[in-house]
């Protein structure tokens, strides 16, 4: 719904501050970017739009939205005003900004049906043209130029609200507290607002903690705007509480189901989708996979300042929606189906539904290596990461910590991190970096003062305890044989990763030694599709497939050849039988 003005990045950057929505309110009208996120269309332009939609008149005091409920569409304002305002599950109403004629009322969300993060009630009699979701996307393809200024605008509105940390669900917690990062985490890889208290300096907080009188274990509270109170959710249970997560139509029969939304699943979407294939995207954590936690991608095509993965990644997730595709976030796939009994593949998933599809593309990349290290389940979250991102780079603030790693993205997260961190010791292996990282990281790195490097070492121990977090780990040189401790609080993996196949058992999908999918085989031994994996009509793209390049663009570029494939397949099954 309409909000506020956006920013320079048309992404969705983290949503952690807690500026409030007052200052949110003051900034549409001081921000410069203010026109593009509120434009006035002309007659003309409104004349253009209303084959989309249908006029609704509402009168004095009437709600067009309310927080937490699915949003109708996007309002085009003929006449009349409206109030869009911001509720907070604490009761708090606090005015946002106010629209009339020529306006629209939406955001980035509504290209789905999402719940609205605003109330919008109309001042006096208001009349307006209504184009629901399905038809929002119609528009914004059909009418090219128009559907530019309405897409800026809808994603600068998201922006303003994850900057302000309106519209969306309030932590209450320690902002240290593992589980309160965790949730964090979650809602800002999801370009979801949010806001933290903290009950040690805030009253509202404090009297919410007195009032449920929660245990350690159940801390953060959780409440969303419509009053109810979680406590400590799995991020399942939350993204049901807050409708992130739609219901699949009964019956429905996609062309094409992506498993994964990283580069490549992203890719396949968007190119799928805008070619009239019908789409479904699952992913368990959030989109962009392990690009989208990258701080700072610089040898992608296009972007010679560089660009972050969440960035980039958001563009393409918010593109993939504008073609139609139906993202699923947090869902997991739990097994495959490829008897094909009525011509279908089909998809088991965690919350007991089943998704049925013409055709699978596997995109689910790869899990975060764990090394053989004693205890580091138990500090992970409390000490151990496997990406960083401001969350994380806050907790480092003048500290020294440990970083494990080689490649490009033990190389990014450094230089990311040696911005916050006192000195960042990268631990290596061997005994270079110029056979697993790009020159310009290497450049970069042996440039940076605070960043100190340990070549043929490894990290044997950790120290500490899981309530209270790590306190130290202990490294081993591969050449002496000797160890020495470290007094930090924060150690950083980036040991590589292995293929997420499981879900794959049983369906006669042909693994290589190390797991990932093989392509371009079928059973018989015979020449396929080179994207084609041994069952017909199951297809992989990105690191997931055997022999993939590991990047960013190659994921991108394997996701758009696979749909001429998709084609073909789609095609040869769609012809009678002779």
């Amino acid at each position: 719904m309409a909000t506020t003005s956006g920013t320079a990045d048309t992404s969705m950057p983290d949503s952690s501050t807690a500026a409030g929505a007052v200052g949110l309110a003051r900034g549409v009208e001081l921000h410069p970017r203010h026109d593009q996120a509120f434009p006035t269309l002309t007659p003309p332009e409104i004349e253009r739009m209303r084959r989309f939609g249908e006029v609704v008149r509402y009168k004095d005091g009437d709600m067009l939205f309310e927080t937490g409920k699915p949003g109708p569409g996007m309002f085009v304002i003929l006449s009349g005003h409206v109030a869009i305002t911001q509720l907070d599950g604490l009761g708090h109403v606090t005015p946002v900004v106010e629209q009339g004629a020529g306006q629209f009322m939406a955001e980035i969300g509504q290209l789905s049906g999402r719940v609205a993060l605003v109330d919008g009630q109309a001042e006096g009699d208001v009349e307006t043209l209504l184009i629901p979701p399905e038809r929002l996307r119609a528009l914004l393809v059909a009418e090219a130029d128009l559907g530019e200024r309405i897409m800026r605008a809808l994603i600068l509105r998201r922006v303003s609200l994850i900057q302000g940390g309106a519209g969306g669900p309030v932590l209450i917690g320690p902002p240290n507290a593992p589980d309160v990062i965790r949730l964090q985490g979650f809602l800002t890889r999801n370009g979801y607002p949010h806001h933290l208290l903290d009950p040690e300096f805030d009253k509202d907080a404090a009297d919410l903690i007195a009032r449920y009188t929660p245990t350690p274990r159940d801390l953060p509270l959780v409440v969303v705007p419509d009053g109810t109170v979680l406590r400590n959710p799995s991020v399942s249970d939350l993204a049901r509480t807050m409708g992130m997560i739609g219901h699949i139509p009964k019956g429905k029969l996609y062309d094409v189901a992506v498993v994964g939304s990283g580069p490549a699943g992203l890719s396949t979407a968007v190119y799928a989708a805008s070619e009239g294939l019908s789409v479904a995207v699952c992913d368990s954590r959030a989109f962009g996979g392990q690009a989208g936690a990258s701080a700072r991608i610089e040898n992608y095509l296009g972007f010679p300042t560089g660009i972050s993965g969440m960035a980039l990644t958001a563009r393409a997730y918010n593109q993939a929606q504008k073609f139609g595709a139906d993202i699923m976030i947090p869902i997991t796939v739990q097994s495959l189906d490829c008897g094909r009994d009525d011509g279908a593949f089909a998809l088991a998933l965690d919350d007991g539904e089943e998704l049925r599809a013409r055709s699978i593309v596997v995109a689910s990349g790869a899990r975060y290596r764990r090394p053989d290290i004693a205890q580091l389940s138990d500090f992970e979250g409390r000490g151990v990461w496997y990406w960083a991102s401001p969350i994380e780079a806050r907790l480092c603030k003048e500290q020294e910590i440990v970083l494990v790693g080689a490649g490009n993205s033990a190389g990014q997260a450094a230089v990311f991190l040696a911005a916050h961190a006192a000195r960042v010791h990268m631990v290596i292996r061997g005994g270079g970096l110029g056979a697993s990282m790009s020159r310009y990281l290497i450049e970069r790195i042996e440039a940076t003062p605070n960043i100190e490097l340990v070549f043929n070492t490894e990290v044997v121990g950790l120290e500490g305890q899981p309530e209270s977090g790590l306190s130290g780990v202990r490294i081993r040189s591969r050449l002496s044989g000797g160890e020495s401790a470290m007094e930090i609080r924060n150690l950083f993996l980036f040991v590589g990763a292995d293929p997420a196949t499981g879900w794959l058992g049983g369906c006669g999908v042909t693994l290589d030694r190390g797991g990932f999918v093989t392509t371009g085989v079928t059973a018989d031994g015979e020449t396929a599709s080179a994207l084609e994996t041994s069952v017909p009509g199951v297809f992989a793209v990105g690191d997931v497939r055997s022999g993939s390049v590991k990047r960013v663009g190659g994921a991108i570029g394997e996701g758009a050849q696979v749909v001429a494939a998709l084609h073909g397949f789609l095609g040869d099954t769609a012809k009678p039988a002779l």
